[in-house]
């Protein structure tokens, strides 16, 4: 790692909702709001954007649990505010709380987990699992 992560290190980003990213569009008709799915991109973007200045050219963030509250739905057009936070550092292991917010209202809390490792073994893994 380039730079030491710390508790208390925060991110945060604004999505506009668009169709391509409503629940209707990855199948529940009738359900034209952001998908919990994609809400859940949102965060792991906001988690990886975190930390991706203290990492290494051949260090990668992978997701490893994610514990979310989906609270509130939101129509497209809206724009949306995804905060993260590192709650804990357990070597190459961190925690994040997160939450969203549309522009009415919070949408979403919760926890991720995310772990730090080397691209190259990364694929070597992936590469075995396919040989």
């Amino acid at each position: 790692m380039r730079g030491k992560i710390e508790v208390g290190r925060t991110y945060q980003s604004q999505t506009r909702v668009e169709e391509w990213m409503t629940a209707e569009k990855a199948g529940n008709k009738g359900v034209p709001v952001l998908s919990t799915p994609m809400l859940f991109q949102l965060v792991e973007e906001a988690a990886m954007q975190c930390v991706a200045p203290l990492l290494d050219a051949d260090e990668i963030s992978l997701g490893t649990h994610v514990d979310l509250t989906h609270l509130a739905s939101t129509p497209v057009g809206l724009i949306v505010r995804t905060e993260v936070e590192i709650l804990k550092v357990d070597g190459r292991r961190i925690e994040y709380a997160f939450t969203a917010f549309d522009e009415r209202e919070k949408i979403a809390e919760g926890t991720h987990e995310r772990y730090v490792a080397s691209r190259d073994k990364f694929r070597e893994r992936l590469d075995e699992k396919l040989g």
